[in-house]
């Protein structure tokens, strides 16, 4: 399995638990905490989650960090990832995109931008931290 379907497969586990997590996030936690601390206390537990699930996907793939495969995977669920919440506001919620990329300015939206990124760098950060933990003597 190579760095496009480890990348989608991935992309599809962590979207399908993020939308558990923000159906709770939104309708339970944000009427009474306020958005970004309802973002903030989500965003480690979906981290977590990613990792997880990243470790698994780069265990059954042949993603390693030769080649930047671990970037690709991490580019092409990125790059899913923000065509799926774009696609789901746009279509799922009615929102026109110059307003879902109006909430990136605020700090639940750029909190939640960070997130993005760092899941998309979960690939490389596991790939070259298995790469340098078996290299230890």
């Amino acid at each position: 399995m190579g760095p496009i379907r480890s990348g989608a497969i991935y992309f599809l586990a962590v979207f399908a638990i993020g939308f558990g997590l923000g159906a709770v996030r939104v309708l339970g936690l944000e009427p009474r905490i306020g958005a970004l601390a309802a973002v903030a206390l989500e965003l480690p537990i979906m981290l977590a989650a990613a990792w997880v699930v990243c470790g698994r996907i780069l265990r059954r793939s042949q993603v390693t960090a030769r080649h930047g495969a671990d970037i690709g995977m991490g580019v092409v669920a990125l790059f899913l990832l923000f065509a799926a919440e774009f696609a789901l506001g746009r279509f799922g919620f009615g929102r026109p995109v110059a307003d879902q990329l109006a909430a990136y300015a605020t700090w639940p939206g750029l909190l939640g931008l960070a997130g993005q990124f760092g899941f998309a760098a979960i690939p490389t950060i596991r790939s070259r931290w298995r790469v340098s933990s078996r290299a230890r003597p």
